[in-house]
């Protein structure tokens, strides 16, 4: 199996994405449980964390991407690249959907709003992450 040095562009791309979304928005929700569980329900109170977290991945992916250029040089997407991203986010997107429904549902019950964008939140980085792994492993394995 190829090592990770000898992968193309796109797929370095999709680790450090994947790298910057699970240190980040993994951070954010260790950080964000926490406080749910402490009883903090009040939104606008996650609001500083939320923003450090995005930053954290604009920098990282940022950063990643700079260094794979330097090191590799940037390349066009081709047609594999291009058949990868839309498979896997077609494979992957039910997961949102799920999460949409389940957070609607929420509503309708009358579960408290914190934890409804907290739950869209969390179905929004769950079908992401599941995207990006469903890419590496197509990169990986082939179609």
């Amino acid at each position: 199996m190829e090592s990770v040095m000898n992968a193309s562009f796109e797929e370095k791309s999709v680790w450090v994405q994947l790298t910057s979304l699970l240190l980040s928005l993994g951070g954010y929700f260790v950080v964000a449980g926490s406080m749910l569980v402490s009883g903090v329900d009040v939104l606008p109170v996650y609001v500083p964390v939320f923003v450090i977290a995005v930053i954290a991945i604009v920098v990282v992916n940022v950063a990643g991407h700079i260094v794979i250029a330097l090191v590799d040089g940037a390349a066009e997407r081709d047609e594999r690249d291009r058949l990868i991203g839309w498979r896997s986010e077609s494979n992957t997107s039910w997961i949102l959907g799920v999460g949409v429904i389940l957070a609607i549902t929420g509503l309708i019950v009358s579960v408290p709003v914190v934890w409804i964008a907290h739950g869209l939140l969390l179905a929004l980085f769950v079908a992401e992450v599941a995207k990006y792994t469903l890419q590496l492993v197509y990169y990986r394995r082939g179609l």
